[in-house]
């Protein structure tokens, strides 16, 4: 089954109010998730400069664990865990964004900011050089299965650290950053290395970081213990090496990183770079190779947002957020099987943040611990979105 998270039904505003839907292989409805957003996290007494007010700002970043417990992400206001029905069991208001990723202890890695904007740190008393106005500063939090925060790392200190502050002039360079937006590096992911894959990345050890920031055009994988960056991909000697605008990196197997490379290419199509792509590295060979599109292949295009998935059958599933569209392919580039978000207007259709395939079965779900009430109005629906290959 895949869990879709978008915007779905009119709420009281007269707009779309976001949430997430468990669907099958031919698109229905299998359970959903609606929580009011302006019920969270104390309503208007968190909003921030960055993430305004829990009422109106996006879901963005889910994971469903076994029992149909779902963790969502509002985007730069906070985390919730929400049970099977839907009831909240806690809320976490750390100016949260983009992701989460489980660690084999059960705790989550999950992209944060600052509540406001900053020039020094207590390690930084003297600001960072270059940076002469006050800025977001992003962070790496862990946080415990009961919503607890468990460590924060700084990022733009793990980037002076390890000298690689000439990102951070790449971004300002690039227009990515400006002192408008206070906004160097735009982490939008992070994910730790599990023991089952560790023996296949001859420089990692468990429990290190792959993290994504997007502004700087860097990907890199960090000792969280240590704080040393153990490798980052540069540019490389070919335009197959370049990333631009990138999210979500995934441990693959193999010693292979995979990408969801947006190429940004400011066009509403990707017409001058072809679109975007996921573009595998494998760091302790220096290889780089194209994994989608291939020359069998349509295109696809989100100048921003996007995800992938490496499938157990080999397969990708892609999340072309812009288009509200999530698609599985082949490795020869073949779609299988697509769903597509229907639009709300004749020119316009809701963004879907992401699209994660869950091995879970009908009768999986229907264990899950819920009252009658919720369990049938989470039955399936014959009316849903529907879309097959």
């Amino acid at each position: 089954m895949t869990l879709v998270v978008s915007s779905w039904k009119w709420g009281a505003s007269g707009g779309l109010e976001p949430g997430a839907k468990l669907i099958d292989h031919r698109g229905r409805t299998v359970r959903e998730w609606h929580p009011d957003r302006g019920a969270l996290f104390g309503g208007s007494a968190v909003e921030t400069l960055k993430g305004g007010l829990p009422a109106t700002a996006k879901f963005h970043g889910s994971h469903l664990l076994p029992n149909g417990d779902l963790l969502l992400v509002l985007n730069y206001i906070g985390l919730l865990r929400m049970d099977a029905c839907g009831d909240v069991e806690w809320t976490l208001g750390e100016g949260i964004h983009h992701s989460i990723d489980q660690a084999e202890d059960g705790s989550f890695w999950v992209p944060a900011t600052s509540a406001e904007r900053r020039a020094k740190t207590e390690r930084y008393p003297n600001g960072f050089p270059g940076v002469d106005t006050p800025v977001w500063m992003d962070r790496l939090l862990q946080v415990s299965d009961e919503g607890d925060v468990l460590n924060d790392i700084n990022v733009l200190e793990v980037l002076y650290d390890n000298g690689l502050e000439r990102y951070v002039r790449k971004a300002y360079g690039r227009g990515a950053f400006t002192d408008d937006n206070g906004d160097p590096t735009h982490l939008n992911d992070i994910e730790p290395l599990p023991s089952s894959l560790a023996d296949e990345y001859p420089m990692f050890e468990t429990g290190d970081l792959l993290v994504s920031l997007k502004h700087p055009n860097l990907v890199l994988v960090l000792d969280p213990a240590s704080g040393a960056v153990k490798w980052h991909a540069d540019s490389g000697p070919s335009d197959v090496h370049h990333l631009i605008q990138q999210h979500d990196p995934d441990f693959m197997g193999d010693g292979w990183i995979g990408v969801f490379d947006n190429q940004d290419d400011f066009t509403n199509r990707g017409t001058m770079l072809g679109g975007s792509r996921i573009l595998a590295f494998r760091p302790h060979t220096d290889s780089v190779r194209v994994l989608f599109p291939t020359p069998r292949s349509d295109s696809i295009y989100t100048q921003n947002r996007g995800k992938w998935q490496h499938l157990d059958n080999g397969n990708m599933l892609l999340t072309e957020s812009n288009g509200g569209r999530v698609l599985e392919v082949t490795p020869g580039g073949r779609a299988v099987w697509e769903w597509i978000r229907d639009p709300h207007s004749a020119s316009r259709v809701p963004f879907v943040t992401s699209g994660t395939r869950y091995d879970l079965t009908r009768e999986d779900v229907a264990e899950w611990s819920c009252s009658a009430s919720e369990a049938s109005s989470n039955a399936p629906n014959s009316d849903d979105e529907q879309r097959t290959e």
